[in-house]
């Protein structure tokens, strides 16, 4: 499974008063795999209520077609049936990570339902984990409240952790805690952003204007507030002050060309005056707050700009 999660997210954290949000589920942290380097949700309950929303759920529910195919062959309906998504990863730029759902599920169903698909099925540690026909990727039910989908070796290696949790650092579990509780779509690396590119992809924006400022980014982390207007905050963490300042400048050179750009555009113009982007030592902070419908542009836009790269 790729963990290219949310990459209109990823573009905007390294290239460009939130209300309370709820908390990601601590059980599930303690499944999440204890070398975690990416960790990233979505509130699905307030995702529904809104477009912009529904079109992140969407972006979650493409990352691997195989689990998508196999949920969508077994009668899962993520509108009815998910309440929460939260997805890890302990290799940056890696194949290999998981998907939680915690929701209301009917696992003896599910299973049979499957296995009138053909899909496989083993027993582990008392868990059934139904597979592909390729049995490359898993799903399993520890109970009728949970689901967990990956590749097999990292399905059953959080069955493992349900009797023995083995939680990723401190320091990475603090980060989730702080963004899953104020924001409805959230997403943290430990890792720099060069690390969860897409192979092959074209570098853009920072990026390709100035790759050692870009390369500076050791970790970052970014939320989404739903709502009629969209609130994105991101945070990045560079190796040295100077290069948090430089990259301050050069987001504020870019915001502000934009502007100029966009002045005939009532609507655009206002949302780049409301970008805020400051740094505090080695860290920056950016903030914006967008219109709904803009939102979903920029980030389809965003998202779609490594594929065409690629081509």
């Amino acid at each position: 499974m790729t963990l290219r999660i949310f990459p209109a997210l990823i573009m905007v954290a390294v290239s460009c008063g939130t209300l309370p949000g709820r908390a990601a589920d601590s059980a599930i942290l303690k499944l999440v795999m204890p070398d975690a380097k990416v960790v990233a949700g979505v509130n699905v309950d307030l995702a529904k209520n809104s477009t912009f929303g529904q079109y992140v759920l969407s972006q979650f529910a493409g990352q691997n077609q195989q689990s998508q195919e196999l949920t969508a062959s077994i009668g899962i309906d993520p509108a009815r049936d998910i309440h929460e998504l939260l997805v890890a990863s302990g290799a940056a730029g890696g194949h290999a990570g998981l998907v939680f759902a915690r929701g209301v599920f009917d696992p003896a169903r599910i299973a049979a339902a499957a296995a009138a698909k053909g899909a496989g099925a083993e027993t582990y540690r008392g868990v059934t984990i139904l597979s592909d026909a390729k049995k490359t990727g898993g799903l399993a039910f520890p109970d009728s409240t949970l689901a967990i989908m990956g590749d097999l070796a990292n399905v059953r290696a959080a069955i493992d952790r349900l009797s023995s949790p083995a939680a990723p650092p401190p320091a990475l579990l603090a980060q989730v805690a702080d963004w899953s509780g104020t924001t409805d779509a959230w997403l943290v690396s430990a890792a720099p952003p060069s690390a969860l590119m897409p192979q092959g992809a074209a570098p853009a924006g920072i990026a390709a204007q100035n790759p050692a400022l870009y390369q500076s980014v050791q970790q970052f982390a970014v939320g989404v507030k739903f709502g009629a207007n969209v609130q994105i905050n991101a945070r990045a963490q560079t190796d040295t002050a100077q290069n948090a300042t430089s990259l301050v400048a050069v987001l504020q050179f870019m915001a502000n060309l934009a502007q100029a750009q966009a002045q005939r555009n009532p609507a655009a113009d206002a949302t780049l005056k409301s970008l805020l982007v400051t740094a505090d030592s080695n860290i920056v902070n950016l903030s914006l707050t967008l219109p709904e419908d803009q939102a979903e542009q920029l980030f389809k836009s965003r998202a779609a700009a490594p594929r065409q790269n690629k081509n």
